[in-house]
């Protein structure tokens, strides 16, 4: 024994000092039962599946097969955890987390290729109902790779395939498997060109009854499309949404003696009485199509939301849809932005908002859309001499937006609207310059608890606007206040070098606010005074929520130091900030991107 201990220590002698470590550390090894616990944490985490945590996984395998004598059920569970693993994997290869229930990739440049290991991973993932693969323009032409795999996850509701590029092919390989997801409930395939021109036939007949929300926004579809969607409508009774903005030659058409494509469509939606949501904006309404779509009318009584804005073409025919208007009684929401509006359409939609009653002595004037909380009028410049009319004829205790910006505002019917002030969470009277000088008339109104949004931009707001702004922010007028755009003020901005912008920052009482913007117009510059980025600065505490600050074509004039000052301090709060680029060797500024807003071009017209 003696001898024998004393050859061990011999051999030990022998022994690198790194090789005595490498024992220890062997000696002090897991119990398999560990490495099996730790295989199935990496399995779900780690992005190296092909070393550590497969052995790890094969070893706890047949440990749990010699245990309960079959391994099934155990090889079963390891092929699950290593499907979510490689799930995971993929994810984490395009920046996003794994979700059992949604999966979100939209705008992940995904491929042709990419589409096709996500169909080999769709089985695991039996509970998924959410899935959106928009904005990926790559996968057009390859829709089929992974439709052909939606029968392992049929209980997806929602599916969103918006601008992919999606052919022909695509659409078709699409209805071929609507079956596959007999629960889905809404179905996006917007800014898909190829949807029109025919597309649709590829869905015709295809779509589950249960389907709820049908986008095809900006699609290309024409009037022979409007037919194929009325009868794809007409399959749907559950139908709650139908958006098709954005296709300027749906309702083109239409006449008094055919209607066309858009008047079938037309007439197919009073098959969708749950119809709650109809969007046409920019659809190429006519007069005639407003025909159309007002003798359908009475029988969608569930409709909240009616968006016909950006339909220049009905000018002169609203009455033809006005008639009709009145019986939706549950309607919420009536858009007729940009329309081109004339004073007769204007007064016709004023008659349609009120009815008369007639009582012994007194006669009574009710709203007929009681219900009615949002009119946007906006963009239509003969809006300025109905106001009164509009608002007297509105539900104003249920209103909270009638938006007014680029209306031709007169001094009296800026009064008028005022009478509306109290009522409305969001005011928005921009590109009107009857505002400038007569701010306080407006700020009087406003109710502190109510307002949420105030756009005055282009409004030619002076220094004495500045200051009622500011005092009525110290009054707490403003405090539930979340978006306040004060944007292409140039009289304000230039009086006192900007001094007038350093006493609002320095009111205080915008601690809900969220979104300021304070930019200038493209072709004007202004100083900031020395006072004004120290009172900015000293502001940013007391705006705890903001998270979006323009001031773009601002100089700074309060030096380098408070320029950094500035920018350390709303880079620390994750404050998105607009501001112009660096300047270009020669001391001129590069030029910002998109320059113009669309409704400076508006009113310029």
């Amino acid at each position: 024994m003696e001898a024998e201990g004393q050859k061990g220590r011999e051999v030990s002698q022998r022994l690198s000092p790194l090789d005595l470590i490498m024992n220890q550390i062997r000696r002090k090894r897991p119990a398999p039962a560990d490495r099996k616990s730790s295989g199935r944490f990496l399995s779900r985490t780690s992005s190296d599946r092909g070393s550590a945590s497969d052995i790890r996984e094969a070893e706890g395998k047949d440990e749990r097969s010699a245990a309960n004598g079959s391994g099934v059920a155990e090889a079963t569970e390891s092929e699950a955890d290593q499907g979510w693993g490689r799930l995971c994997v993929f994810l984490q290869r395009l920046g996003k987390k794994a979700n059992s229930r949604s999966l979100n990739l939209a705008h992940c440049d995904l491929t042709a290729t990419d589409l096709l290991e996500l169909a080999t991973l769709l089985r695991f993932l039996p509970q998924l109902e959410e899935v959106d693969l928009s904005w990926n323009n790559l996968i057009g032409c390859s829709l089929s790779s992974l439709t052909s795999h939606l029968q392992q996850v049929g209980g997806i509701r929602t599916l969103r395939l918006c601008s992919c590029r999606l052919n022909a092919d695509d659409i078709t390989a699409l209805g071929d498997a609507m079956p596959s997801v007999p629960v889905l409930e809404v179905l996006d395939v917007s800014w898909n060109v190829a949807v029109g021109g025919g597309g649709l036939h590829g869905l015709l007949g295809k779509l589950a009854p249960s389907l709820r929300e049908l986008h095809a926004q900006a699609c290309q579809l024409t009037a022979a499309d409007a037919t194929q969607l009325g009868d794809i409508v007409s399959s749907l009774p559950r139908l709650r949404v139908l958006d098709v903005s954005g296709n300027p030659l749906l309702a083109g058409d239409a006449d008094e003696s055919d209607p066309g494509g858009f008047g079938h469509l037309a007439s197919s939606l009073s098959r969708a009485a749950a119809l709650s949501r109809l969007a046409l904006q920019g659809c190429g309404l006519t007069p005639r199509g407003l025909a159309s779509l007002g003798g359908t009318l009475q029988r969608l009584p569930a409709v909240r939301d009616l968006d016909l804005s950006c339909n220049k073409g009905l000018s002169g025919g609203l009455s033809r849809l006005t008639a009709h208007l009145a019986l939706l009684t549950r309607l919420e929401s009536l858009d007729l932005h940009l329309c081109s509006l004339t004073r007769g359409d204007l007064q016709a939609l004023s008659e349609s908002l009120r009815f008369v009653v007639s009582r012994p002595g007194a006669i009574q004037v009710l709203p007929s859309l009681a219900e009615l909380t949002e009119l946007d009028v906006s963009s239509n410049k003969e809006v300025g001499g109905v106001v009164h009319s509009l608002v007297s004829a509105l539900p104003l205790p249920q209103l909270r937006r009638l938006p007014l910006n680029s209306c031709g505002l007169t001094e009296e019917s800026f009064t008028a609207f005022a009478l509306a002030v109290p009522y409305l969470s969001s005011v928005d009277v921009s590109w009107n310059k009857v505002v400038g000088g007569r701010l306080p008339l407006l700020l009087a109104a406003l109710q502190p608890s109510v307002i949420q949004e105030l756009r005055l931009s282009s409004c030619q707001l002076t220094a004495d606007d500045l200051s009622h702004l500011a005092v009525a922010c110290k009054r707490g007028l403003l405090s539930s206040l979340r978006v306040l755009d004060l944007s292409y003020n140039g009289p304000a901005a230039a009086a006192a070098g900007g001094d007038a912008w350093a006493s609002l920052f320095s009111a205080g009482g915008l601690g809900s606010l969220e979104d300021m913007d304070l930019s200038l117009r493209p072709a004007t510059a202004a100083t900031s005074s020395a006072a004004w980025l120290p009172a900015l600065l000293a502001a940013l505490p007391r705006l705890p929520a903001l998270t979006h600050l323009a001031m773009l074509r601002w100089t700074p004039g309060g030096g380098a130091t408070q320029e950094q000052q500035l920018s350390h301090s709303l880079g620390k709060r994750d404050v998105r900030v607009e501001r112009d680029p660096p300047t270009r060797a020669g001391g001129k500024p590069r030029p910002p991107a998109n320059q113009d807003r669309p409704e400076e071009t508006l009113v310029e017209e």
